[in-house]
């Protein structure tokens, strides 16, 4: 039992800080891309592209993870090495001042980091004798380091404890997020957690000897399964909910610093991450009584209301965090709830390939053009996302298109999909609290953290 707890803690551990690494400069890295780059021609589409790279790592990592930890080393050795070497990049990303340079350096970092979201799922299971009970204990602590990392970031919780810390190390007292301290924060966690994976519990490769198969590996053996109307519906659906997910990862912790909170910022953008824990626990209670169509579509209009209350109201404090705390919802209705439609709705042989072609649509392809689409939306209306006035003026127009196209997809599923097929009744709702930021099962599943 003692042993047990002991590895149960190590793995913890190794969570917390796999997720701390990247909530501590993601959230606030649109931020400081308007800062260093501000004056740069076509600032909001450098924004996009950055935040599109690790779209694009996660749509190989699967590959990476394949033809590697899956076949010749053990996982934990790769998890140490990614880590290392991605602290070198992140370190030199803090020190580059060109645009293109700073998106190529981003784009190696998340090739190295992406990977590791599937090992550190891998690692867990092949240490922990019941992983139903035992691996939402573990995954908890990646949710932790993130809204951590946020609260480390911004130096205080919501504004009511101050935590000092960076400015205690760095001498500098103000607005520590608009400046390359996160990125420098994250690389040396990065070569600490790197060291501490070499002496996580050997993990051999499970897949040693076996031929390695691209169309496996990108979940494409689910395609299959489009021939059924509603699954096809319901991928459609997903992938065209993704794009405007896209646009709340890359701008709102640059747009509430701007309108509301300031410096304080990524400290209230962890209250999406607190909401989708609570709605985590809660989905058994309203799956059974709203069904998964309902679910599902509830999930889409949260989407909506969301870019409708940023939009509509950016001056209204209140209505911002309505719109951030809305992140349960967001995200478990439809994400959560997809999982479990595609696991219930896929053979037994498809399910690993169904739920990787789940996440190949949504946080892969979804995302990556909704990166690109946000860009070029805020360049074509001149969105000035480093001042107040500017996003006063311009957030109807930038959050009302991710709002219009959430509605769009959610008029369409609401029309189209219709499937008896699947009850609430019958599904396997004994969900973790896992955040989208990273996979819950062994297939990567990269999203981001509200």
């Amino acid at each position: 039992m003692n042993s047990d707890r002991y590895v149960i803690s190590r793995l913890s551990l190794m969570m917390f800080l796999q997720f701390f690494i990247w909530g501590g400069f993601f959230v606030v890295m649109g931020v400081y891309l308007l800062e260093i780059f501000q004056g740069e021609e076509g600032l909001n589409t450098i924004i996009g592209q950055a935040y599109a790279t690790h779209n694009w790592a996660g749509l190989l990592a699967p590959v990476l993870v394949g033809l590697l930890a899956d076949r010749y080393f053990n996982a934990e050795r790769v998890n140490a090495i990614c880590h290392i070497l991605g602290a070198g990049l992140l370190w030199y990303a803090a020190g580059v001042t060109d645009p293109g340079v700073f998106i190529w350096v981003m784009l190696a970092y998340f090739m190295l980091y992406m990977p590791t979201l599937a090992l550190v799922n891998a690692i867990s299971f092949a240490n922990i004798g019941d992983p139903d009970k035992e691996f939402p204990k573990i995954r908890v602590w990646g949710t932790v380091g993130w809204i951590l990392s946020g609260f480390i970031v911004a130096q205080t919780v919501l504004g009511f404890v101050e935590i000092p810390l960076l400015t205690a190390i760095t001498g500098i007292e103000s607005n520590i997020q608009s400046t390359n301290i996160p990125l420098y924060m994250s690389a040396i966690i990065s070569l600490i957690y790197g060291v501490y994976s070499f002496t996580l519990p050997p993990t051999p490769p499970s897949e040693k000897g076996k031929k390695f198969s691209l169309k496996e590996a990108l979940g494409l053996d689910a395609l299959k399964l489009l021939t059924n109307k509603n699954f096809a519906v319901f991928s459609i659906s997903s992938f065209a909910i993704s794009i405007p997910l896209a646009f709340y990862y890359a701008r709102t912790n640059d747009f509430i610093a701007a309108v509301a909170f300031g410096e304080q910022s990524a400290s209230f953008m962890a209250i999406g991450q607190m909401s989708e824990v609570l709605f985590m626990v809660l989905i058994p209670f309203f799956i059974v009584r709203l069904g998964i169509k309902w679910m599902l579509l509830v999930g889409m209009l949260a989407w909506t209301a969301r870019y409708f209350l940023f939009g509509a109201f950016p001056d209204s404090v209140s209505l911002i965090i309505l719109g951030i705390a809305l992140h349960g919802i967001c995200y478990d209705f439809f994400f959560v709830t997809g999982q479990l439609y595609v696991d219930k709705k896929a053979p037994k042989n498809l399910r690993a390939s169904a739920q990787g072609f789940f996440n190949l649509l949504t946080y892969g392809a979804g995302m990556l053009i909704g990166n690109y689409l946000l860009g070029w939306w805020g360049d074509s209306i001149n969105l000035d996302g480093a001042t107040e006035a500017g996003w006063l003026a311009g957030a109807m127009q930038f959050w009302m298109m991710p709002a219009i196209l959430a509605l769009g997809v959610a008029i369409m599923f609401f029309l189209f999909f219709w499937d008896d097929e699947v009850e609430a009744e019958t599904l396997d709702t004994n969900v973790s609290p896992l955040p989208e930021t990273g996979p819950d099962s062994e297939e990567i599943s990269p999203g981001m953290v509200g």
